[in-house]
């Protein structure tokens, strides 16, 4: 499945232009995760963002976590995980988040609900576009249905897609810290 991605800008006098129009073309399918396709749409390297800066900031290679300061807006397709998620030990989980530049990120208690359980320190926006898939938390899960939004920060989780179907989902990962905040009210 494809996800259409229309980019807007300027043209010299200033007038608001479409500059692209067509298939998000920047597609990652992690290794170990079969069927698995990351659409990375937009990246913005800092905040506040430059509306005037580039006109794709997706022809480089972009890994599971948003750059220092940034942020990277993707639709990710899950399909279901029976048939595989059984075979998926620790060093299978490693490779999965070595293979998007983020194998630090995964959980190595070994007392994780699911082998892909993983912590990254960001603020992440979610919304089920459609089907559902279950959201893993260390000691709760919450089925999210289509319609349905996240604000996952910065906690150990894992998606687990139990159905027969794919589940489409779209995030926006925000870099952040895991500094705690101050009381200051």
């Amino acid at each position: 499945m494809g996800v259409r991605r229309v980019v807007t800008g300027h043209d010299e006098s200033g007038k608001a232009i479409v500059v692209s129009d067509g298939d998000a073309a920047n597609i990652v399918r992690p290794a170990h995760r079969p069927g698995v396709a990351i659409h990375n749409i937009w990246r913005l390297d800092s905040a506040p963002a430059k509306v005037f800066g580039p006109e794709d900031t997706t022809t480089d290679t972009i890994g599971l976590l948003p750059p220092a300061n940034g942020s990277v807006f993707r639709v990710i397709e899950f399909p279901p995980e029976k048939g595989w998620i059984d075979d998926v030990d620790s060093e299978a989980a490693k490779a999965a988040w070595d293979s998007v530049g983020a194998g630090h990120v995964g959980d190595s208690s070994g007392a994780a609900p699911h082998p892909l359980m993983h912590r990254t320190e960001t603020v992440d926006f979610a919304l089920c576009l459609e089907g559902e898939i279950y959201l893993v938390l260390d000691d709760s899960e919450v089925l999210i249905k289509a319609g349905d939004t996240v604000i996952q920060r910065g906690t150990n989780h894992a998606w687990s897609n139990r159905s027969n179907a794919v589940c489409r989902m779209m995030f926006v990962l925000v870099d952040g810290t895991f500094e705690q905040a101050s009381g200051d009210g």
